[in-house]
């Protein structure tokens, strides 16, 4: 292939997820450049946005995960600078990064997903864990409101856990999704433009999908095919589109989805920039779709500008 275009991809920033961002944004701008792209990797925590209005750009490749880069504030800095990027637009991005709104909005539109309580830092009296905690089927997740990569995520079991897990989560934000705890396998499904990808059934021997599971562990399994007998895998695929959809979520990205016992699928998130290196999850549903890395990419570099 061989183009013109200059692309600055965006990468580092300074949430939580910087180190994952670094080797996203990496990834993708070497994939970039197999494909003939001319690529600037920038990284937001040294380098000011307001330098790409100086440089002949035709569109920046969003790899920020997290706040500052996830949550819309840098696509409505980008669609005031007149700059086509990938992903999302200001909405669907800032509603994904928000794991409260996103559920309401899941429930709103008729999708399945688990029962959950909303805990503001301000409002809640610790006192309360045990009944929260009955409330949700004595197990739960808490998850802090914004923050991806499983950070500040821990499974509880009695009140004095979920206390103390929202002490650590509340240090990352101060609300916080508990939520009913799922008993049963975890898949994904990547979106690329308006088709859904194979999904991928992960497998870890820890407590859950963690952060050590999906970034450090060599113990994860990832099964794509998932094993899925073809009705479940379409369904599967028809519900995670809906999801997508139901968020405003545009370009690309990936819906993560429980079963549990009874064999009900349910919704856990939408991830509008999720991690993309070789060996991420949204590569490797490519590659079973006869999508290579390089070519991955460049699908999405040319679909920026359609999120508007």
């Amino acid at each position: 292939m061989t183009t013109t275009k200059n692309i600055a991809v965006l990468y580092g920033g300074t949430s939580a997820e910087r180190e994952v961002s670094l080797n996203s944004g990496k990834a993708i701008a070497n994939g970039l450049v197999q494909s003939g792209y001319h690529v600037e990797l920038i990284d937001t925590k040294s380098v000011p946005l307001s330098v790409l209005a100086d440089k002949n750009i035709d569109c920046v490749f969003i790899a920020l995960h997290g706040r500052g880069g996830e949550d819309g504030c840098l696509q409505g800095a980008l669609e005031y600078m007149g700059l086509n990027y990938t992903g999302s637009g200001v909405l669907g991005s800032a509603l994904c990064m928000d794991k409260v709104r996103t559920k309401q909005v899941l429930l709103a539109q008729g999708l399945p997903t688990a029962p959950f309580k909303v805990i503001q830092q301000a409002q809640f009296d610790m006192a309360d864990c045990e009944a929260v905690l009955a409330e949700l089927g004595g197990v739960a997740m808490v998850k802090p409101a914004k923050e991806g990569s499983s950070i500040g995520m821990a499974k509880v079991t009695n009140a004095k856990a979920l206390e103390n897990a929202l002490v650590e989560a509340f240090g990352f934000d101060d609300r916080v999704l508990v939520e009913a705890w799922i008993h049963g396998p975890e898949y994904t499904v990547s979106i690329l433009g308006d088709t859904p990808l194979p999904a991928i059934h992960m497998e870890t021997p820890r407590e859950f999908y963690d952060y050590e599971a999906k970034y450090q562990s060599n113990s994860t399994l990832y099964h794509c095919p998932s094993g899925l007998p073809e009705q479940d895998e379409q369904a599967l695929q028809i519900l995670a589109k809906q999801a997508f959809d139901a968020v405003d979520a545009q370009g690309w990205g990936r819906v993560d989805v429980m079963r549990n016992e009874q064999g009900d699928w349910q919704v856990l998130e939408v991830n509008t920039v999720p991690g993309m290196t070789e060996t991420s999850l949204v590569p490797k549903a490519a590659q079973a779709a006869g999508i290579g890395f390089s070519e991955l990419v460049s699908r999405i570099a040319e679909s920026a500008g359609l999120n508007k």
